[in-house]
């Protein structure tokens, strides 16, 4: 008679597939992320930040220069500093949540820190041309 659990391998100590026989590994490894695939990233996200608006203004917050700066981490954490075009901005909660969401959004990005500074102050000099020409400033 064969034992209940011939043939039955815990699901811990079974050895982890191999790439190259076209399986996924039981445990994924974290790799650091290459320059390459950071610029990717970086690309996508500023993409997506050109779909978040500013409600009391009809220009994407980054060619309002409302984006300071962006960073992608080899972790995949992208760090972004941005500002308001005023402290009493309505849009102060709205604005930085709409932010983190998008850009966790994109494939490869771990976790978003949005970081809101008031250093230096927006003005109006940080918008591009793109957007000055929309607002009839040029």
């Amino acid at each position: 008679m064969e034992h209940p659990l011939a043939g039955y391998m815990h699901p811990m100590t079974e050895a982890p597939a191999h790439p190259e026989d076209g399986a996924h590994a039981a445990v994924p490894s974290a790799q650091p992320l290459g320059a390459m695939e950071r610029i990717a990233i970086y690309d996508q996200v500023t993409d997506m930040l050109h779909t978040c608006y500013d409600p009391e203004i009809p220009v994407d917050i980054y060619e309002l220069g409302l984006i300071y700066e962006v960073k992608v981490e080899e972790t995949g954490e992208v760090n972004i500093k941005m500002t308001l075009t005023a402290p009493n901005c309505p849009a102060a909660q709205s604005l930085p949540a709409e932010v983190k969401y998008k850009t966790e959004s994109v494939p490869g990005v771990t976790v978003a820190n949005i970081e809101i500074v008031w250093e230096p102050p927006w003005d109006m000099s940080k918008m591009s041309e793109a957007a000055r020409l929309q607002l009839g400033m040029i």
